[in-house]
Formats: structure tokens, sequence, C-alpha cells
């Protein structure tokens, strides 16, 4: 939020002030978060749908009014990534569960978890979202909310998740 002062004042005549007012004003900022930024939010939905089982609609409505995100492709990109994964959950824990030896969804932690659901769904779903891009911003935002271990174990995961997609896909780089 940006607020100004403003200070008005009128005149009776070239030499005599009629009065002299103060008003401020506050105008919320409008800025572009960008992809990163909207891409750490959408983690951070996930992370509370995970908690909270309340509509989804509502959970996203409110979540948008509250960290104030007004930018429509901001709000495209955070609705279309929640919603698709929520829709493509058993799907995704599925792929999550084929990779991660040793540990079972229900028993990973929850930040991990929307971390790793998110960079998936951008892997199988957004095309306009380079492979690389997304395990790289999964392992970013693993090192900002996470552990060592996890940066690890949510890097590996998602390589070997990549990897299944890829050869299933029969052309590595791409989407399928």
């Amino acid at each position: 939020m940006i607020c100004y002062n403003i200070t008005k004042v009128s005149l009776e005549s070239q030499d005599s002030i009629s009065f002299i007012s103060r008003t401020r004003i506050c105008v919320l900022e409008e800025r572009a978060l960008g992809r990163r930024e909207t891409r750490e939010h959408a983690m951070k939905l996930l992370y509370q749908i995970q908690i909270r089982k309340d509509d989804l609609d509502e959970q996203i409505r409110t979540y948008l009014e509250e960290e104030q995100i007004l930018e429509s492709v901001e709000r495209d990109y955070l609705e279309d990534v929640v919603k698709g994964v929520v829709k493509n959950q058993d799907e995704i824990d599925e792929l999550i569960s084929r990779h991660a030896r040793g540990w079972t969804v229900s028993r990973m932690p929850k930040v991990d978890l929307a971390i790793m659901r998110l960079s998936i769904y951008e892997m199988r779903y957004r095309e306009d979202i380079p492979v690389n891009v997304s395990i790289n911003e999964a392992v970013e935002l693993a090192k900002k909310y996470c552990g060592e271990q996890s940066r690890t174990f949510i890097n590996g995961v998602l390589g070997k998740v990549w990897s299944e997609l890829s050869q299933n896909a029969g052309e590595p780089g791409t989407h399928e």
C-alpha cells in the first residue's frame, strides 16, 4: 500500500490564505508478482488445503483476496495449478509413491508434499513451463521452507518422476 500526504491551500487573494487542509490518501500498490512468487503462493495454498477441508473455491477466493493477488495472469495460473493438483491428486500421489522409496504419502511432511504435487502437475500438465524450471523452482521452495534432507529427497523424487513421464511420452524433455 502506498500513502500520500496531500496539502491543499486555498487562496482568497495573492496576500492571504483562507485555509489549509491536509489529506492522507492510500492506494493499493498494483505490482505483478512474477511466476516464482505466484508459484510460492500456489504451494502455500496447496499446503493449506491439506489441512483445511473447506470448500476449494472458497479457499482459493479467500486466499487471493487476503494476499491481494490482483493480476489475471497470476490468478489464472494459481487457480489452474491448485485445482489441477486437487483434481489429479490420486495420479500425482501414485507417481510420488512409486519413486519415494521407504515413504508413504501419508507420512511425508505436508510442505514437501505440496511442493512435489505442484511440480509434478506442472511437469505433466503445463506445457508452458519447462521441466527443468519446474524442478529447479521446487528445489528453491524446498530450500526456503524445508530442511536439507527434504531438498535432496524432493529433487530425487522429481527427477525420477520426470524420467518415468518422459519414457512414457517417448520424447525426453517434452511434456506428454
